[in-house]
């Protein structure tokens, strides 16, 4: 270790200088670049990516770029001292300006992947109907590194346009990038597997058009053209490596598209188990034990992540194939949402119809962890054994997303172990009642022994029929309560399963409304609320974010449905 990194690992990383001596590239060094690919980074026309794992590609600067904010948790983790913000060339990096900056790799790099829904091959998305003008469209990565230990990949989400922009210009407007930016610091508070916000800069004079909803609206598409700040938002994670990347390769392998199709499936499996997998799988056993541990790695951690998902309210809204993380974490948030009103059938996305919708997401996940499975079953052809044990871990995924349900319902009901009755009947009464999910289990949480305490939760109030259901379903959970020794320790256990704060739109569309105007308070505001969803706050902030939706958002375009975000 040099003096440098031995100061900045002691009194934390405070310089560019500093900061681009932990560069660690992995992916560019390990896997193989499109043999058609420019040498200079400057590739950034829309075209067919016939071989190859990435594409070097550099990305396309703001113009006059103005920062607006940055993680101090993921700073921290790191090992960044929050100066570093401030440092002239931290600033180009991040805002897409890679010239004069001296890099151990001077370009970035983009990806290209498949997409399917569930399990149903596309592509149709794609301008060649090949499938191989498909991947990283506006996501250019521009840095790998270790820090503390840790490896990180950092990305520019609206970085410019890359081979796979399929004509788009490649950028990402300041509203999509305010609350991707928010949503992944967000998710990371509640304890879940994602992506992580580093930072944010707009361009204060670069806009672009596009469409969205006039103010009042109430149409289900966009029925205005809005000129948008374009903004760059870097996402860091320990991979960006997707199902959809896997499956790209062992289509390739299945059509014999290139005789190193076989070849550049493996590598790119072997490289997803030491970027995601190094702790969990043991790389020295033979490749076809590993690949069955893969399976089962990956098949806990997908059911697990939708479990988290179903547990906050969270809806993907797009989980297809492309979006799904091969390391078993929340990846790409467009079209998401979080339940308000409770609705099984809540779907955002007005593009998704209803397979991905709330309840729907088990099975998406399914379906896209058939995909995985059917790639990496190409590499498991000659040997039966192995074979077999891994198509049994393929059928048994229900199984094992129906196990890590029944204990996250137990576990935001505060129950000792999974009761049907009692866990169906609620599903089945929040189905047809007008509540808020969020505060319902969050007034839960307080174990009250009266039902009317959860009024609070009520959008509407309720027939006598169905208030004398709640009154049965709650005497037969209190029952159930009743039995444990220690009612405080069961409700600080669901107070850290439900949380107190969820990410409201109507609440978040006027941080990135005034971000375009230069304001970017509410953003600050909005964070700092977001990264504790678990403790009480000020009065002030919970008469803020802590109550219903009023009723002039429901049914609002921009709000309660929007297009995919650009």
């Amino acid at each position: 270790m040099s003096s440098t990194e031995k100061q900045s690992s002691s009194s934390g990383i405070n310089s560019f200088q500093e900061f681009i001596q932990h560069a660690d590239y992995s992916l560019t060094i390990n896997l193989k670049s499109d043999p058609s690919s420019r040498l200079d980074g400057q590739d950034h026309r829309a075209r067919e990516v016939f071989s190859g794992h990435f594409v070097p590609v550099n990305p396309t600067p703001l113009l006059d770029p103005a920062y607006i904010i940055h993680s101090s948790t993921l700073f921290e983790e790191l090992g960044l001292q929050d100066t570093l913000i401030d440092d002239p060339k931290f600033i180009k990096m991040f805002s897409g300006d890679l010239d004069q900056i001296d890099l151990a790799q001077s370009f970035g790099w983009a990806t290209g992947y498949a997409l399917s829904i569930y399990g149903t091959e596309y592509n149709q998305q794609c301008p060649f109907r090949t499938g191989n003008g498909y991947g990283d469209g506006r996501a250019i990565s521009v840095f790998e590194g270790l820090f503390k230990g840790k490896r990180w990949e950092m990305q520019l989400k609206g970085g410019g346009p890359t081979p796979y922009c399929r004509g788009a210009d490649g950028r990402a407007v300041l509203r999509s990038s305010v609350r991707e930016f928010l949503v992944q610091e967000f998710m990371h508070a509640l304890g879940i597997p994602t992506t992580r916000s580093l930072t944010l800069f707009v361009s204060q004079s670069q806009t672009v058009m596009r469409p969205w909803y006039a103010e009042n609206s109430q149409s289900h598409d966009p029925d205005v053209l809005v000129e948008n700040p374009i903004a760059i938002t870097t996402r860091v994670a320990s991979s960006f490596l997707r199902v959809g990347q896997l499956e790209l390769f062992a289509r390739r392998t299945r059509h014999q598209a290139h005789p190193d199709a076989l070849e550049e499936l493996k590598m790119i499996v072997l490289h997803l188990i030491e970027r995601e997998y190094k702790d969990a799988i043991d790389q020295s056993l033979d490749f076809s034990d590993q690949l069955v541990l893969l399976a089962r790695v990956f098949c806990d951690r997908l059911t697990s992540l939708v479990a988290h998902w179903l547990r906050v309210g969270y809806c993907q809204g797009n989980f297809n194939s492309d979006n799904c993380s091969a390391g078993g974490f929340t990846l790409d948030f467009g079209p998401f949402g979080f339940c308000e009103l409770y609705d099984p059938q809540f779907q955002p996305w007005i593009g998704g119809g209803g397979h991905f919708a709330f309840l729907n997401q088990p099975v998406a996940a399914e379906a896209n962890f058939h995909m995985f499975w059917k790639s990496i079953r190409l590499l498991l052809l000659n040997d039966p054994s192995n074979l077999e044990q891994l198509d049994q871990v393929r059928k048994d995924f229900e199984s094992y997303m129906q196990t890590k349900l029944h204990h996250m319902w137990s576990q935001k009901l505060g129950l000792p172990h999974y009761d049907s009755s009692v866990c169906d009947g609620l599903l089945q009464l929040l189905a047809i009642s007008k509540i808020d999910y969020t505060i319902f289990f969050r007034e839960l949480s307080h174990l009250p022994t009266d039902f009317f305490a959860l009024n609070k939760s009520l959008y509407a109030p309720l027939s006598w029929q169905l208030e004398a259901q709640w009154l049965a379903w709650f005497d037969q959970w209190r029952q159930l309560i009743d039995l444990s020794d220690d009612h405080r320790a069961v409700s600080r256990s669901m107070l850290k399963t439900n949380p107190k704060f969820t990410w409201r739109e109507w609440l978040i569309a006027p941080a990135y409304e005034l971000a375009s105007r230069g304001d970017y308070s509410l953003i600050h505001e909005l964070q700092a609320v977001l990264t504790h969803p678990y403790d009480e706050q000020s009065q002030e902030i919970e008469d803020r974010y802590y109550r219903l939706r009023p009723e002039s958002y429901f049914n609002a375009g921009g709000i309660s449905h929007y297009s995919c975000s650009s």
